[in-house]
């Protein structure tokens, strides 16, 4: 393969205490919870708004912050859930917890909750590369529209749920055993007779909330005529009549390499399509449905896992062990998708699970923190901890532990955990 040397100057156009890379459920809460504590805190996002799989992929609900009765994601990320109510732009489903949302309100709620707290937001911003000095970053690099940029950080988040920033700083990754969990591209169908249409609210515990009438006839019916891959379906509903937000495509791709995600994008928006057919076909409620926009960008389950101070087991998970340093829980249950067919393997929590602090932190790089899916987990318990309700606790626990050590100049191998909890439970965080 030929190969470019490319040499170039890069001005530094801001220096902070805390940068967060990606603006995804984590990223943007970490940055919040970050500049809260005083921190003078970034935020890198290559999209113009916050949310990622939220809003630019156009995952709903937003799963799961109650179980058993038990607020499990509480703090920042629950206060973005009311505020979120207030404006009339979500729904809590009780009991279990499970958030119906505007995807349009979610980014101006979270956008105003940036701005209030002093984050300092890069905007369509992509993140290319990054400067280390010995176990610490110094400088994350970003290309812009108009040109380069560094930014000099601290203390860093890694956010972008790939570990983008964790690949071009060399962290271990864990040798994946499963096959990588598919991706799909959720739609928003207008149309619907929503009245008629069974499971669009998402609050019992215990259920899993596929439409099995549907999903038994497109089985039946793939045995006689062509039909797309999918998965569920999962309807959610919009707040609004007519309008249903629609999880039902899937393909086998890994995200990370261009040329696999641009070719699954592709056959995604046609089986979107194709699907979208079949169910004005054969539903009555779907008759007059139409694909109303698709999402921005293909929801991505699963890539890269960083291999951390301490991997999260399946077993633990299950187990529900309660860390001496734990700062996160969730209660999502562990959730496998097939990528060549429509079945699931679905293993719903006795307990809601803990997530320790030395999953969040890598051996060998000093100021550095990983608050997304990429999180040091097995592929079973992060089967259950990519979803966005846990993944925002994550980001509170980064951005806080982050901001802690900004004060002192520590390690984040050294943070003051009893400190660390006592400031999340005062939040209002289950730890």
């Amino acid at each position: 393969m030929e190969q470019l040397q490319q040499t170039r100057t890069v001005p530094v156009t801001g220096s902070y205490d805390v940068a967060v890379c990606g603006g995804g459920p984590g990223g943007w809460i970490a940055a919040v919870a970050a500049a809260r504590m005083g921190a003078r805190t970034a935020l890198v996002e290559r999209n113009g708004y916050a949310g990622g799989m939220a809003t630019a992929g156009l995952v709903v609900p937003i799963s799961v912050f109650v179980y058993s009765g038990e607020l499990v994601c509480g703090g920042i990320p629950w206060e973005f859930v009311q505020r979120m109510v207030d404006q009339g732009g979500a729904q809590v489903e009780e009991p279990l917890g499970n958030v119906a949302h505007d995807p349009e309100i979610y980014k101006l709620t979270a956008q105003r909750m940036l701005l209030e707290s002093g984050v300092h937001l890069h905007f369509h911003s992509v993140l290319t590369g990054c400067r280390q000095e010995g176990g610490r970053l110094t400088h994350v690099i970003l290309d812009t529209k108009s040109g380069p940029q560094a930014l000099a950080a601290r203390y860093v988040i890694d956010s972008t749920g790939d570990g983008d920033l964790c690949a071009m700083m060399g962290v271990p990754m864990q040798e994946n055993v499963l096959p990588l969990q598919p991706a799909s591209l959720c739609f928003c169908l207008g149309g619907v007779d929503t009245d008629r249409l069974e499971r669009t609210h998402h609050e019992i515990q215990g259920l899993n909330y596929h439409n099995e009438r549907i999903q038994s006839f497109l089985r039946e019916l793939s045995r006689t005529r062509e039909v797309p891959t999918f998965g569920g379906p999962w309807f959610c509903h919009l707040l609004r009549p007519g309008s249903v937000m629609v999880n039902m495509t899937r393909t086998e791709a890994d995200m990370t390499d261009p040329a696999q995600a641009t070719e699954a994008e592709c056959r995604l928006r046609e089986d979107a399509h194709a699907l979208t057919a079949l169910l004005r076909e054969h539903f009555p409620e779907f008759r007059n449905a139409r694909i109303l926009y698709t999402a921005q960008q293909a929801g991505v389950r699963e890539t890269r896992h960083v291999k951390g101070v301490h991997v999260l087991t399946g077993e633990e998970y299950l187990q529900a062990v309660p860390f001496p340093d734990a700062v996160a829980r969730s209660a999502h249950p562990i959730d496998i998708h097939s990528g060549g067919d429509s079945h699931q393997r679905c293993t719903f929590l006795e307990k809601a699970a803990y997530i320790p602090y030395r999953s969040l932190i890598v051996p060998g790089f000093d100021n550095l923190l990983v608050a997304s899916r990429c999180f040091s987990g097995d592929q079973i318990a992060s089967a259950s901890v990519r979803v966005q309700a846990p993944v925002m606790c994550l980001g509170q626990a980064a951005g806080a532990a982050a901001a802690q050590c900004a004060r002192t100049g520590a390690s984040v191998h050294d943070a003051d955990i009893p400190a660390l909890q006592a400031l999340l439970r005062e939040w209002g965080a289950a730890v």
